[in-house]
């Protein structure tokens, strides 16, 4: 595979093909990351252990479902969700999702950045009592990402090659520690964490949307990276081994060690102590040390330079005669500054709209990819492309609009999960309105 620029508006050629396995490591990788133990910490912290499982279990499963059809379509079309977006949208109406998508993708860049300096500078300080300043951590974070990105796809593969039998084995001691002082039995005779009532109070479903809210946009871009994989199938296998085994074990994995440790009555909503203390002291009482460092520094690494790369992809599909080196650079710079705005703190509030916004792209997609216009996902259509797919932005903003009023209660929510009714609702509002669509050209 070559570097970032060689297929970022065009489809990559067949000669660039590789092994599932590869891409998929590249996948679980983002499973071991810090946004992805906070979610488990999350729906352990508001439900029950056997509700929280559950809705860890529905979560990512409807994830895995999406992923596997982007994925597919990723590894058929050879095209990145950037190039899809534009032949199911249109030039124009592309325009506007993929911009969205890429402030989206630089959120979660400078997110995740500002974890990473928050968390090392804790960390460091608490290990050694050495204070390092934040904006030296977010210097170098950034620019370890964004060379690893300019670099391109083999770096990243690399990378995640060899960090993710590191990082199996830190979640196995997360894991053990959980069951130190708790057998399995016990685990689902516990009733809520105490602090989960009255406006803490969380539901299954709300610990679905929650998952759904964190993971769903990494499944919706997954052709970005499945593109490249050699047999069609192996996109399936991709997404069942991030989804439904690496985020859910990860994710269980942080709950359980949560419960175990107290740290939900003691420790999750006390005043001046952040959900990142609370990920380093479990990390700390099972005794990580280093395989701290690990977790943090790796798992930041290859998820924000996925986060930076399809950026770039989200970019380069829009305006195609920008520079791609430059375009890197100058995102790796707007991450720095994002992280030093200490986004964390919209962290909720970040994930829990990103699922609705964003999973009524999957549904017009799939729709237009499998029953509309099976026939135009290739290179010819891009060439000279429809300015407007009317019918897809509309169904795509009636979605959004009306899942984001059902969150918040201005209209009724159908299944109780956000992400479920803005997928439904896109999906079947655009095979209406294309048929019409139709019927009246016709």
């Amino acid at each position: 595979m070559e570097d970032i620029s060689e297929f970022a508006a065009v489809p990559i050629r067949q000669d660039q093909l590789v092994a599932w396995p590869r891409v998929a490591a590249i996948a679980a990788m983002v499973g071991f990351s810090l946004p992805t133990f906070l979610t488990g910490l999350e729906v352990f912290a508001g439900l029950s252990p056997i509700d929280a499982m559950w809705a860890l279990f529905w979560g990512s499963l409807i994830v895995t479902a999406v992923g596997c059809i982007t994925g597919y379509i990723g590894a058929t079309d050879r095209m990145s969700s950037y190039l899809l977006v534009r032949v199911a949208f249109g030039d124009k109406g592309a325009a506007i999702v993929n911009i969205a998508f890429a402030v989206s993708l630089m959120g979660w860049f400078g997110l995740n950045i500002n974890l990473f300096m928050d968390t090392v500078g804790r960390l460091v300080l608490d290990l050694w009592g050495l204070a390092v300043p934040d904006i030296a951590l977010a210097i170098m974070a950034s620019f370890c990402m964004t060379v690893t990105t300019l670099i391109g796809f083999k770096a990243i593969n690399l990378l995640s090659t060899f960090l993710v039998p590191v990082l199996i084995v830190v979640t196995v001691l997360f894991v053990k520690s959980a069951f130190t002082n708790h057998g399995l039995t016990d685990f689902f005779a516990l009733e809520k964490p105490a602090r989960a009532v009255g406006d803490n109070a969380m539901t299954i479903g709300d610990g679905i949307s929650w998952v759904v809210g964190a993971v769903i946009i990494g499944a919706i871009i997954l052709p970005d990276i499945t593109r490249f994989i050699r047999q069609k199938s192996g996109a399936v296998y991709t997404a069942i081994l991030c989804y439904l085994f690496v985020q859910l074990l990860v994710m269980i994995a942080a709950g359980l060690a949560g419960v175990s440790s107290g740290v939900f009555e003691n420790y999750f909503d006390a005043q001046g102590v952040s959900r990142t203390d609370v990920i380093l002291k479990l990390m700390l009482d099972v005794n990580l040390g280093f395989g701290a460092f690990v977790i943090i520094i790796a798992g930041s690494w290859i998820l924000n330079s996925l986060n930076l790369y399809s950026t770039v992809l989200s970019a380069k599909a829009t305006f195609p005669k920008l520079n791609t080196k430059w375009l890197t650079i100058g995102l790796g710079i707007v991450g720095v500054v994002a992280a030093l705005l200490n986004i964390l703190g919209a962290f909720e509030i970040f994930l829990w709209y990103l699922s609705i916004i964003f999973i009524p792209v999957a549904g017009v997609l799939i729709i237009d990819r499998f029953f509309i216009r099976p026939g135009t996902y290739k290179l010819e259509t891009l060439k000279d492309n429809n300015t407007l797919n009317g019918p897809a932005f509309l169904a795509w903003a009636i979605g959004a609009i009306v899942a984001v009023l059902a969150d918040r209660g201005t209209l009724p929510n159908l299944s109780g999960i956000g992400a479920i009714d803005a997928l439904v609702l896109s999906a079947v509002l655009y095979f209406i309105f294309a048929k019409l669509s139709k019927r009246r050209v016709s």
